[in-house]
């Protein structure tokens, strides 16, 4: 385990400190580093092995640690970002379920997912709303006892290995967000297909979904009706602020690797850390981290309190994002031309990072939210 100094800061209790280095013992006897061309099959069998492992247990169910979900992410895009995604789909994918699922749906799909015996997705975007949300054009409609699907989703993570979706689809209770509802569809439904494999620069599952007069019992609704837009919020508030936690330990793994190449690569008699310029960009690199830290575990510790953490989970998943993408970008740059030889760790991390500041909210979206909250608290202020 690389720097674990953080894990002495007052943001963690006991119990959180032994669950990071009891997963960093378990990750690195069970997680390979790189994987090979077979994606689905790798993902599936990381999901069983953290599951077998008691991991996804974490992130299942609707009383979340977010500083437990966390330290889990860091620690495992530390060893590969291919586990990372196994563990945080698993519990994106049912937190629906979990937050607004009725107990009959709740003992139905939580227990195999938390044991990794199913393989759950969220299907909320669409071609024409990623960022905007009330965009949204798949619909669905209630006939009887039964809910009729019609539309796309894309950029599905878990798309074509998933045995259930959890689909956010407008029934037209109100106009715009107000009017869209969660309903779980399982894999092998008629009327659902897999109209599209994605493949992205960071390989994993991806996909774009196809609904046509696909029927499914309206006890698969998660949540009121019209109230799907306030459930996918929910349950990505929980799993926000984890993004920011994954990015830190793809940010770490950067350091560590900058770190041995800076003192074992010579060059004009001396390493490469000798240089003023390799230490001022090791400096810059242990500072981005650190400050980022700071802002994912004060947002973490803050949910844990009950506190309302737009802001701070905005500003946590910004600041980590953006930041691991400079680290990152600054440990290839230091393997010179090592750094873009596939196959390399910071090659890879190169990669992986990418994406992180896109999904689950967009580093322009954040910068939004962070500002709006400002503006709303200042205005709470001068009417009171």
């Amino acid at each position: 385990m690389s720097d674990t100094r953080y894990l002495d800061w007052p943001f963690f209790e006991e119990r959180h400190r032994a669950l990071a280095r009891e997963l960093d013992a378990w990750a690195t006897q069970h997680v390979p580093h790189a994987h090979g061309a077979d994606v689905d099959a790798e993902c599936k069998s990381l999901v069983r092995a953290l599951g077998q492992g008691g991991w996804l247990r974490h992130a299942v169910g609707e009383a979340i640690d977010t500083r437990a979900i966390c330290l889990i992410r860091e620690t495992l895009a530390r060893h590969s970002g291919l586990a990372d995604f196994a563990f945080a789909m698993q519990g994106l994918g049912s937190g629906a379920i979990s937050l607004a699922g009725t107990p009959a749906q709740r003992e139905r799909y939580l227990p195999r997912v938390m044991q990794g015996e199913a393989i759950s997705a969220f299907a909320l975007s669409e071609p024409e709303a990623g960022s905007d949300v009330a965009a949204m054009q798949c619909s669905a409609r209630i006939e009887g006892d039964t809910v009729v699907l019609d539309g796309e989703k894309t950029w599905i993570s878990n798309g074509g290995i998933a045995d259930f979706y959890v689909v956010f689809a407008r029934t037209g209770e109100a106009p715009g967000a107000r009017g869209i509802s969660a309903f779980i569809v399982e894999a092998g439904t008629p009327g659902f297909e897999i109209a599209e494999r994605i493949e992205v620069i960071a390989p994993h599952p991806l996909a774009r979904l196809r609904f046509v007069n696909c029927r499914i019992p309206i006890g698969q609704r998660v949540g009121a009706a019209g109230e799907g837009f306030k459930v996918a919020m929910r349950t990505l508030d929980v799993f926000r602020t984890s993004v920011a936690a994954a990015a830190l330990g793809f940010a770490r793994c950067a350091l560590d690797a900058a770190m041995e190449r800076a003192t074992t690569r010579r060059m004009f008699n001396q390493t490469l850390g000798d240089f003023q310029l390799t230490q001022a960009k090791l400096a810059q690199m242990a500072l981005t981290i650190d400050s980022s830290a700071l802002l994912v575990y004060r947002a973490a510790w803050q949910r844990d309190q009950g506190g309302n953490v737009t802001r701070e989970a905005a500003m946590a998943k910004l600041s980590a994002t953006e930041g691991a993408q400079q680290v990152i970008d600054g440990a290839v740059q230091l393997f010179g031309g090592l750094g873009v030889v596939s196959g390399q760790t910071v090659e890879r991390l190169y990669r992986e990072i990418r994406a992180l500041r896109i999904y689950e909210g967009a580093t322009e979206v954040q910068q939004l939210i962070i500002a709006r909250e400002m503006l709303k608290e200042h205005g709470a202020g001068r009417a009171a």
